[in-house]
């Protein structure tokens, strides 16, 4: 039976069964002063104090523990928890369990530990940088910079406090890709100061007479999906070439599915390095990327594929095109997911 009681179904029918009984008991007494035997005004007493104490038990045996259940869910729904979901104390009901017991057995239990370990990492990374404090100290540059009549270096410090406002304080999973491609302006604002006219970038659009621009821009996607992947393009592709870089991001939709292609055409990958990393794009995994592949690079574009799959399946996801001295294509296909 103390098993059974964890599941708030059971308290709820428990629940009700009180409350039935205890008005069950005032209509007794109502019946007996109706025959003008007021006498019984124990049944009165009797009723009062069990409908205080299931109302009472109503309040901490059910709402607490549902209000626990829904926090845990919340969490798990914006990403800030995974495995909790599978130790929730108080289950809807025995189905409801079961389902949470299928999906954790699906998944995996090495694979959810090393996403949990991610996460945490992550959001102790994240707390321990102050937003409050970043974005004032940068403030204070740039105004320190107007007063000298450094216009560079306040427009620099003010695209850097954008940026870094977009990374860490927005927490929502999907956003707009108009946000996203903003980022990545922004992001390609700040390259330029060290680039010049080194690097380029050409933002593409395949509109059709069904969908414009404007309605391209509104279908969501992971947040930062594209800045690993240029920030990839940029380090890896551009920055050892000799001469002007340049890199596009076409964006096309079809019946079912957002495409979006980051090409450059830095200095390319050969094709056995290509091969390995497509590999590896192909399913989802956990981890490490091959510690002979670039390190940097290859992490960043599976975290991106990782996420991606975690968030909408197998089926989505990165695949790789390159050729040494021509550049190379991260083609990143997302289903159309609307507000």
């Amino acid at each position: 039976m103390k098993e059974k009681l964890r599941f708030l179904s059971v308290r709820v029918i428990l629940l009700l069964a009180g409350l039935l009984a205890g008005f069950l008991l005032l209509l007794c007494y109502a019946l007996y002063l109706t025959r003008g035997q007021p006498e019984q005004i124990w049944l009165f007493i009797a009723s009062s104090v069990l409908l205080a104490l299931f109302f009472y038990g109503g309040y901490y045996g059910i709402y607490k523990p549902m209000q626990e259940t829904k926090r845990v869910e919340r969490q798990f729904a914006s990403g800030s928890v995974l495995n909790d979901l599978f130790k929730i104390r108080y289950p809807y009901c025995p189905e409801s369990e079961k389902v949470n017991q299928r999906f954790f057995d699906m998944l995996g239990t090495r694979e959810l530990i090393n996403v949990s370990k991610k996460q945490a990492e992550y959001l102790a990374l994240q707390n321990q940088i102050n937003p409050h404090f970043l974005y004032n100290t940068l403030e204070g540059i740039r105004s320190e910079a107007l007063s000298l009549g450094v216009d560079s270096i306040a427009e620099m410090t003010e695209a850097l406090a954008t940026f870094f406002r977009y990374t860490i304080s927005n927490v929502d999973h999907l956003v707009n890709l108009e946000d996203e491609l903003a980022n990545i302006e922004n992001y390609y604002y700040i390259q330029q100061f060290r680039f010049g006219k080194k690097l380029q970038l050409n933002i593409q659009y395949a509109y059709s007479e069904e969908l414009d621009e404007m309605e391209i821009l509104q279908y969501r996607l992971p947040k930062l999906t594209l800045q690993p992947v240029v920030e990839n393009s940029i380090y890896h592709g551009i920055e050892r070439k000799i001469g002007e870089g340049h890199l596009i991001i076409k964006i096309l939709v079809t019946d079912s599915r957002l495409i979006i292609k980051v090409s450059d055409d830095g200095l390319g990958m050969e094709a056995d390095r290509v091969r390995k990393l497509n590999e590896k794009l192909k399913s989802l995994s956990l981890d490490d990327v091959n510690p002979d592949m670039d390190r940097k690079g290859g992490i960043a574009i599976q975290n991106v594929n990782n996420r991606i799959k975690l968030l909408f399946g197998e089926e989505y996801g990165i695949h790789v095109y390159s050729q040494v001295g021509a550049g190379t294509d991260v083609e990143i296909s997302l289903p159309l997911v609307k507000d």
